[in-house]
């Protein structure tokens, strides 16, 4: 019998990139104070990209929040629906990645989703953490197809995910409610028979990102 949440919990990494040394690990409760510096800090550089949600900025992102948020991300993981990590650079807290709505059976197929903060912009973390999370998921976690969906404004998110191999399948029209408006966004997606050697090994291989005992 296939074990309830493959691959999870789960320390991926490290892999060097010019920001520093990429890690991902599970999301913790005390993520609190620095989720909250960041994503208050960085409003005008990711509300646009998610979401619209109930309440203003400021609430749904205050440190007090958070406890809302990591609780129903430990809950869906804990029944294998979820794969939460928390991006760190250097040690630090420096964003999220999440693999979601986890379907198994005859599909094992997700969608994958990611932010960065805004001081590591272009210093290839994103990047590590899709190719960290991509080989895991079709790895240890089982699953066969991941998707990301990212509108088509949003330039700096489509490279990070053609950087690592996942292709573009098509346009989904009114996808999603994002600051008030339904708006277009661009299916990427990828398998487990198109990543060969793994995703992290063509990073290396192309020189966008090093293993540690290389530096």
């Amino acid at each position: 019998m296939e074990p309830r949440r493959p691959g999870w919990p789960a320390v991926l990494g490290p892999l060097v990139v010019p920001a520093g040394v990429v890690l991902l690990r599970p999301v913790r409760l005390r993520d609190a104070q620095h989720w909250s510096r960041i994503r208050l800090r960085d409003r005008e550089y990711l509300e646009r990209w998610e979401p619209t949600q109930a309440g203003d900025w400021a609430e749904r992102n205050a440190a007090w929040a958070w406890l809302s948020q990591w609780s129903t991300l430990r809950r869906l993981a804990k029944h294998g629906q979820c794969l939460p990590f928390a991006i760190t650079v250097d040690g630090g807290f420096a964003g999220q990645l999440t693999i979601g709505n986890i379907v198994r059976a005859a599909l094992r197929s997700a969608w994958i989703g990611y932010w960065v903060s805004s001081t590591l912009a272009g210093g290839g973390v994103a990047t590590a953490a899709v190719a960290l999370a991509t080989d895991h998921a079709f790895g240890q976690a089982g699953l066969h197809r991941l998707e990301a969906t990212v509108r088509p404004e949003n330039t700096a998110s489509l490279r990070v995910l053609d950087k690592v191999g996942y292709r573009k399948e098509g346009l989904f029209l009114r996808y999603l409610d994002v600051q008030g408006a339904w708006r277009d966004h661009l299916c990427y997606a990828i398998t487990a028979e198109e990543v060969g050697d793994g995703l992290v090994t063509r990073l290396v291989d192309s020189g966008r990102a090093t293993l540690p005992e290389q530096r």
